[in-house]
């Protein structure tokens, strides 16, 4: 029986990742922050059926121990600071937990006798002031921001061990996705709320920055599932991961406002706050995941407007309860 290893378990796409490898048989080790399973919301249906560890990305041999105890032989390294912004206020915190974390999880798997396989998730902020949209794996990466740097130091050493090892590794330059697993403070679960609420009448307005700035959304358990599918592959590569489809902070708005059944308020019930925009993007974040498609056999089952019309549903049920 396959036994796998999951950091970031209680995060969204760790605790889909547990769900889906649960169903497959594997066992699974989760390790987190979270002080059990059970105080994990992401993780209530599950924690019964995983083992858990308690751990701290910043805590020097804490990822050795957890490898070591766990016995995997698949090691999904995805905890990590998510939220970019973050990164400019503590740019040292942030390089040693991504690429601390990634370094300790590589060297140890190397030290294992068993040489467990390694995924590492990556962020298609490695691409930043790239020259070429869609991006694939070979496009210039120009990150500009310390969270972009982290990410694509990590990538780099994935690349690194496997070339020189001969280690099982795989990369993930994952773009945004979603899912009612996101945390409130990112910004499609900030607009599925808020259509939620001014559906129900606890707000009039939802306050954004720039309706026209573009991203690439796919669904959290479709980006799980190119994961599933990259650690069963003959051999180890970098994929890509999106949706292959640009769409604006306007067009989000818009699916979220028809989901809820107020399409007819989205224009008396945005305002821009000019403190909210940033310069425009020169080049479209859009990824290619061709490779993902032809190597893997990856198809994303899950639709933009099924995403975020479960995000609204899922909102407004908390908010009723809520009220």
């Amino acid at each position: 029986m396959a036994r796998a290893l999951i950091t970031g378990i209680a995060g969204q796409d760790g605790s889909y990742l547990a769900e889906r490898l649960l169903a497959d048989g594997y066992d699974v080790v989760g390790f987190d922050l979270a002080a059990s399973a059970s105080e994990a919301r992401n993780l209530a249906e599950i924690a019964g059926q995983i083992e858990y560890i308690q751990g701290d990305l910043l805590e020097e041999g804490s990822l050795r121990s957890a490898i070591a105890a766990s016995g995997a032989d698949q090691i999904y390294h995805l905890a990590a600071p998510t939220f970019v912004p973050d990164s400019w206020e503590d740019p040292s915190s942030t390089m040693a937990a991504i690429v601390g974390s990634t370094s300790e999880i590589l060297a140890a798997a190397l030290e294992t006798t068993t040489r467990p396989k390694v995924w590492v998730s990556a962020s298609a902020e490695v691409f930043g002031d790239t020259n070429v949209s869609p991006q694939n794996e070979d496009s210039a990466m120009r990150p500009r921001s310390p969270y972009g740097v982290a990410k694509l130091a990590a990538l780099g050493l994935v690349r690194t061990m496997r070339e020189h090892h001969g280690l099982f590794a795989c990369g993930g330059i994952l773009y945004n996705h979603e899912s009612p697993r996101r945390p409130p403070h990112f910004l499609p679960r900030k607009v599925t709320r808020g259509a939620a609420a001014i559906a129900l009448g606890q707000q009039d307005e939802l306050v954004l920055g720039d309706l026209t700035a573009v991203r690439d959304w796919s669904d959290a358990r479709d980006i799980v599932g190119a994961i599933v599918l990259a650690m069963r592959a003959e051999k180890p590569s970098d994929y890509v991961l999106a949706s292959g489809q640009g769409r604006t902070v306007g067009e989000l708005v818009q699916a979220a406002f028809a989901a809820a059944g107020v399409s007819d308020r989205v224009d008396g019930s945005i305002r821009v706050d000019p403190a909210f925009l940033r310069p425009p993007e020169p080049v479209a974040p859009v990824g290619d995941a061709s490779r993902a498609e032809r190597e893997l056999g990856w198809k994303r089952q899950i639709s933009f407007e099924q995403m975020i019309a479960e995000m609204v549903e899922t909102d407004l049920a908390e908010l009723r309860s809520a009220s």
